[in-house]
């Protein structure tokens, strides 16, 4: 029975936990979740999640120690673990720009350190999560995968992408929802209400994205089927380009892949 310990009830842990529920990986009383102030997890214990103030006595037991914290904290909650953990508990990292290096730096090289990037997403099982080590037993990455397998998407990469990944996937879905929320506002401005133009784009956007996830094919072979000369689609993509759209986009992407990079520094 695989007993997971979350350190850290913010958005990424909570949505972890409730999506490995959700897809039935695992039962909610296989899981506990720490947080300084327990009031914050309230409804998660009605839940039947287990909760926890202290992060030294949550792992106790646990076989995956899940570390869904901000750069910033996590000095100070691997001192607190060092003392308790043992070298069969298998840590995994969802904390931006913060390498396997510099985890066993503090609790220990023999300690096993896989990180993964996932995005909010996880909570509907619809996550892309990257996942990446230095040298944990390629089965130790297996059984990682398969836990994030269970709430979306897994691609195993090289870690030093991991701060990339950060960018594309867990920055990324913030950029995808940005855009969605621009469309529903251009079709406020050619004469839709709002709520009808949210639905619109959001469920344009959620068929471009199937479109090419079952069809397997490259999104400009797409936009060609859908753009003929002199008409309005190539006219309307032209004037977004003009405008830089594409431009702003990866220049985005790149900034937040350099700010991810320092976090841990910060």
């Amino acid at each position: 029975m695989n007993k997971i310990t979350i350190i850290g009830g913010g958005n990424i842990g909570l949505s972890l936990a409730k999506g490995l529920v959700q897809t039935s990986y695992c039962k909610s009383n296989e899981i506990t979740i720490t947080r300084r102030n327990l009031a914050s997890l309230t409804s998660e214990k009605e839940t039947g999640y287990n909760v926890s103030d202290s992060n030294p006595d949550a792992i106790q037991g646990a076989e995956f120690i899940v570390l869904a914290i901000l750069p910033q904290q996590i000095r100070k909650v691997m001192d607190e673990l060092a003392p308790v953990l043992s070298p069969e508990q298998t840590i995994i990292s969802v904390v931006s720009g913060v390498s396997c290096q510099d985890i066993k730096d503090v609790l220990g090289q023999d300690k096993i350190v896989i990180r993964a990037m996932p995005n909010t997403a996880i909570a509907i099982g619809q996550s892309m999560t990257c996942i990446a080590s230095d040298n944990a037993p390629e089965d130790k990455v297996q059984e990682v995968s398969v836990i994030f397998e269970s709430v979306g998407s897994v691609v195993v990469i090289n870690e030093d992408l991991m701060t990339s990944a950060t960018a594309l996937c867990a920055c990324g879905i913030a950029f995808f929802l940005r855009s969605i929320r621009a469309a529903s506002q251009g079709g406020v401005e050619i004469g839709f209400h709002a709520h009808d133009a949210l639905k619109m784009a959001i469920q344009t956007a959620k068929g471009a994205a199937d479109l090419l996830l079952q069809m397997e094919t490259h999104p400009e072979s797409e936009i060609d089927k859908v753009t003929s000369p002199k008409g309005c689609t190539i006219a309307g993509l032209n004037e977004m380009e003009h405008n830089g759209f594409s431009s702003a986009f990866i220049k985005g992407i790149k900034l937040s892949a350099k700010k991810a990079g320092g976090l841990y520094n910060d």
